[in-house]
């Protein structure tokens, strides 16, 4: 299979469901008119064989999910909805028409369950398989959820048990339909994907603030440092309902901004980073 027959299959399966996509695959750029009183949220992902996935335990599918379900979970923490997407992807020698035709059913799967338009990207070969995606959201003005905006007296929270359940680390379903439910409610809110003792850090940074945690829903065997969690943290005033299923975990605190306490004790700032592995 070359690029033209490539992108001709794709451009076969993909059918836009936002009319604000005027062009998409086909054109050395895709268009996209946005909506008045709306602010556009945009985010991109690297998924790396060797880094993110093992094509030995990954399937094609999982690899294809994955990759968009990595850019999803950014859009859900801004309390965005999702719009269209861009993947780039490098293929390694080895994948054949079958492996591709896998890759993306497992991609088009997820981007047809919450209507995100594949609109392009590109095409490359590499010794391994390497894919970029970039996904654009849509908030009304002003309300997109952030990470600067904790203050002391917040309740923080977690929107599932953390660690790895083995399906969901290989197919993770972002959270999009609770980030839109947090929209007015949360005071700041972020993706857990890098380990909760170093994204609650960066969320308290942000804020200029600390906390103090006590019971982490963990599953068993699990730590708090190990990422790949998929669920929303988020803080918002003690008064103000919680959405169904959310886990409250502690509360925000004056302090030294990023100070983390776990039942009294400094909790050690340990995560996935990508820049020390």
């Amino acid at each position: 299979m070359n690029e033209i027959e490539l992108v001709s299959r794709l451009a076969g399966k993909v059918r836009s469901v936002h009319p604000a996509l005027i062009s998409g695959i086909g054109d050395d750029c895709a268009i996209w008119r946005p909506r008045v009183n709306e602010d556009l949220v945009f985010t991109t992902d690297f998924l790396l064989e060797g880094v993110h996935f093992e094509r030995d335990i990954y399937s094609p599918a999982d690899i294809g999910h994955k990759a968009l379900a990595r850019g999803l979970s950014d859009i859900a923490a801004m309390g965005a909805e999702p719009r269209f997407c861009l993947l780039s992807l490098a293929l390694a020698p080895d994948c054949d028409r079958r492996w591709i035709d896998s890759f993306y059913s497992g991609f088009l799967k997820l981007a047809k369950r919450f209507r995100v338009d594949l609109a392009g990207g590109d095409l490359s070969h590499s010794d391994r398989v390497l894919c970029d995606i970039v996904v654009c959201g849509a908030v009304p003005k002003g309300r997109a959820l952030r990470r600067d905006g904790a203050r002391a007296g917040d309740s923080i929270f977690v929107s599932g048990r953390l660690g790895r359940d083995w399906r969901e680390y290989r197919r993770p379903v972002p959270r999009i339909e609770l980030g839109l439910a947090l929209r007015g409610r949360a005071t700041a809110c972020m993706d857990l994907t890098d380990g909760l003792s170093l994204d609650l850090h960066r969320l308290c940074l942000a804020s200029g603030v600390a906390a103090a945690v006590e019971n982490v829903p963990l599953r068993k065997g699990q730590t708090m440092d190990q990422g790949e969690d998929y669920e929303l943290l988020w803080t918002m005033p003690a008064r103000r309902k919680s959405p169904q299923g959310a886990i409250r975990i502690g509360g925000i605190t004056t302090g030294r901004p990023g100070l983390v306490l776990l039942n009294g004790e400094p909790l050690p700032v340990r995560g996935y980073d990508h820049l020390q592995q």
